[in-house]
C-alpha cells in the first residue's frame, strides 16, 4: 500500500446507554482491514449527525424522523426509578407511578422517555442533563426516571434503581441515511442481525465447485469385471470358446449328471 492509499473506514455513532462492544468485536474479526471508529453523540443530536455525514450508521433512540433515514428497531429498554440506597422505595421489587405521587421527580432536558405528564411533583428547575439529575438524586433533591441503560451508565455506590411499571419505554434502533446504504452499512446490518460470516445476502454467492473423482480411477475407463463373472457379450471364458470352464489340468471341466425324471 502506498502512502496515498487510505483503507476504507466505518464510522459508527451511538447514544448514551448503548454498549456496541459486541458488534465492534465481530466487525474487527470479520473485517480486520477496515477500521471502525466509534462516535459518541447525545440522543437529541444523533439523527442530525447521520444526515450531515458525521457517521455512516448509528444506534439511536426512537422515535426519529424517518423521512430520509432508515431504521431497524433492535430492543426495548426497561424503565427504572433511580433512588438513594437508603430510600424507602428499595423495600419493594417494583414501583408504580402512584408510588411516586408525593416524590419530587426530576425531569432533565435530555429526557428520552417523552412523557406526556411525568409522575410525581416537578422540581423547581429542570436539570440540563441526565448526569446532572443523577447528582441531584445523590444529594437527596429528588428521584429520577430513566431507561435502565442510563441508570447503569451513571451508576454510583450510593444509588440504586427499581423498575417502574406502566411507564413509557425507550427503544433502540440502528439507523443510517437511506440514500447511503453502502456495502459497509450492509455488512454492519448483517452483524447486528446475527447473520453468519457465510451469509450470501449482499454478496455474490460462490459458485459450486465440481466434485472431485475418486482417487486412482480415470473418467471413462472400462471397469474390471468382478471375480467369478464373465465380461458382457459372452458366456464363456477367454480361453474356452465353447463356454465351458477350463480344467486346471488343461481339459474341459466335467458336466454334472442330469437329474432323473420321476
Amino acid at each position: 500500500m502506498t502512502g496515498s492509499e487510505v483503507p476504507p473506514a466505518f464510522r459508527l455513532a451511538y447514544v448514551p446507554g448503548v454498549t456496541p462492544t459486541k458488534w465492534v468485536r465481530i466487525w474487527n474479526e470479520r473485517l480486520p482491514g477496515t477500521p471502525l471508529t466509534l462516535v459518541g453523540v447525545p440522543a437529541a443530536e444523533a439523527a442530525g449527525l447521520l444526515r450531515d455525514g458525521g457517521a455512516d450508521a448509528g444506534f439511536v433512540r426512537l422515535p426519529i424522523d424517518r423521512t430520509d433515514l432508515s431504521a431497524i428497531p433492535l430492543y426495548t429498554e426497561t424503565t427504572v426509578v433511580v433512588v438513594p440506597r437508603d430510600h424507602a422505595a428499595t423495600a419493594v421489587e417494583e414501583l408504580s407511578a402512584e408510588d411516586l405521587a408525593e416524590e419530587i421527580v426530576l425531569h432533565p432536558l435530555d429526557d428520552p422517555l417523552g412523557w406526556e405528564r411525568p409522575p410525581g411533583r416537578p422540581a423547581f428547575e429542570r436539570p440540563a442533563t441526565t448526569a446532572d439529575a443523577v447528582e441531584l438524586v445523590a444529594a437527596g433533591v429528588g428521584l429520577l426516571v430513566v431507561p435502565q441503560s442510563l441508570a447503569r451508565l451513571h451508576h454510583r455506590k450510593d444509588l440504586t434503581y427499581r423498575p417502574l411499571a406502566g411507564a413509557p419505554e425507550s427503544r433502540i434502533a440502528l439507523s443510517w441515511p437511506e440514500e447511503k446504504t453502502t456495502d459497509l452499512v450492509e455488512e454492519f446490518i448483517g452483524i447486528v442481525r446475527g447473520r453468519t460470516v457465510n451469509s450470501t445476502r449482499g454478496r455474490t454467492p460462490t459458485p459450486p465447485q465440481p466434485k472431485a473423482g475418486r482417487t486412482g480411477k480415470k473418467s471413462g475407463a472400462p471397469r474390471k469385471p468382478a471375480a467369478g463373472r464373465t465380461p458382457r457379450g459372452g458366456s464363456g471364458g477367454a480361453g474356452n470358446p465353447k463356454g465351458g470352464a477350463k480344467n486346471p489340468r488343461g481339459g474341459a471341466a466335467k458336466r454334472g449328471k442330469p437329474r432323473r425324471r420321476p
